[in-house]
């Protein structure tokens, strides 16, 4: 039997709570290895980031290169990618490895407001990293950035998603965890047809590492051979039982429970 392996390229976050931390989390779950590359150190806990601490390049270049070497992934997700550099530097390494399965979670602004992107990143992500994306997954905020309109509804929603995917990015998935509707409405375009997924608004302040955790379920499951749309349902109900079942851990934006979609399933 072949093991799936996925990889995260992400900031390491110390409160264990998003980041490569919650993306190896998310991996286990769902029964594929887990590796990662590191981009950055932070310090932070749930109620918010005291400090961003990028990698030298060289050690990033490196734990890529160890990666190729020896442990091709099936599928790898990239989220806090923090500056130009570090985001030109694995886009040309996605293409030298010839690396598919590209999950892009556009990591940009933390639950408490602290920036995880610079300013001037945004157009290094637009144009070397979204045309090797097979999947990109921003919310709402993240979307109005890359694409320089404001959302406010549905429609506004639809339009960012065009936009995204005329980037080059082969499906678009704009979270609905910002939006103002009763119920969390996820949209995925596939670059002609939309479809979404809807849930119940869970009323809780403890959803630090949502994105981080919803692109890693669906980089497992693109690991496991899923298609586009099952992974985009296996994320849903795997984030929708981690904020449903959450853990009440810290005083601020507490963690998701990453094996609550595991204990629903018994």
């Amino acid at each position: 039997m072949t093991t799936a392996k996925a990889l995260t390229i992400a900031g390491s976050d110390s409160g264990g709570g998003a980041g490569i931390q919650a993306d190896l989390k998310t991996f286990q779950e769902l029964k594929v290895y887990g590796m990662s590359v590191i981009t950055a150190i932070t310090a932070q806990n749930t109620l918010g980031v005291d400090g961003v601490y990028p990698m030298m390049l060289e050690a990033i270049e490196k734990q890529l290169e160890c990666i190729a070497v020896d442990l091709q992934p099936d599928a790898l997700k990239t989220g806090m990618l923090f500056n130009s550099e570090i985001i030109e530097l694995v886009a040309d390494k996605m293409e030298q490895y010839k690396w598919k399965n590209l999950v892009v979670d556009p990591v940009m602004i933390a639950k408490g407001g602290a920036n995880l992107l610079q300013q001037e990143a945004t157009e290094s992500m637009k144009r070397k990293l979204l045309p090797l994306a097979t999947v990109l997954t921003p919310n709402i905020p993240e979307a109005e950035e890359l694409t320089g309109i404001s959302i406010r509804n549905m429609e506004e929603r639809k339009e960012a998603a065009k936009r995204l995917s005329a980037m080059g990015v082969n499906y678009v998935i704009i979270k609905g965890g910002h939006g103002d509707e009763k119920e969390a409405v996820d949209l995925l375009f596939d670059g002609s047809h939309f479809s979404s997924l809807v849930a119940e608004r869970i009323p809780t302040k403890n959803t630090h590492g949502t994105g981080c955790t919803f692109s890693a379920a669906i980089t497992a499951a693109l690991a496991n051979g899923y298609s586009i749309n099952d992974a985009f349902q296996l994320g849903k109900d795997f984030i929708h039982q981690a904020i449903k079942n959450d853990l009440h851990i810290g005083s601020g934006h507490g963690p998701t429970n990453h094996w609550a979609y595991q204990e629903s399933k018994r």
